[in-house]
């Protein structure tokens, strides 16, 4: 039963990521609308990433696209085999949104050589670098797939009986 939770969240989240990335690009054509003021701290804008968070990495020629791609599909793999593996349903779906996400950048870099990222957040609060970021539904489906992992891992650890110190 995990597998299939795990699988149901990599097929929602790469299906909601392409679904999304499509509408925007090709039917709201937010690059001759942007950038759209949703609220004081988040615009709709059209920002090409050629690496990975905050840019790092990037790669803007064929072969070092292809090395970002070879190492993203090999967490993935590592990442798929953990899912395979989970024991609990929580732990699979995680890990399920965490695939499924990666799948749709990696899916981007193959089809667009970019990864299309549209929510703009940004404050003047001092946040270091997170007062500017911006993000696609893929990376906010890692996001909450880490979130949920890390909840997971302090139930558990809450759990586990303390050791009496003898």
């Amino acid at each position: 039963m995990p597998r299939a939770c795990g699988l149901a969240a990599v097929v929602l989240a790469l299906a909601l990521d392409q679904a999304h990335k499509f509408w925007m690009l090709h039917v709201f054509d937010i690059g001759l609308r942007q950038p759209i003021h949703v609220t004081s701290f988040l615009d709709l804008v059209l920002s090409w990433n050629f690496g990975v968070s905050y840019s790092l990495l990037s790669s803007q020629t064929e072969p070092t696209r292809a090395l970002l791609i070879a190492f993203q599909l090999s967490i993935v793999a590592c990442l798929a085999y953990w899912l395979w593996r989970a024991p609990r349903r929580l732990t699979a779906a995680a890990l399920g949104l965490v695939v499924g996400g990666a799948l749709g950048n990696v899916a981007d870099r193959l089809t667009r050589g970019a990864v299309a990222d549209f929510f703009f957040f940004h404050t003047a609060l001092p946040v270091g670098p997170l007062a500017n970021y911006v993000f696609n539904v893929a990376d906010a489906a890692i996001f909450i797939g880490v979130l949920l992992l890390l909840l997971e891992s302090l139930r558990a650890d809450a759990a586990r009986p303390t050791p009496i110190a003898g």
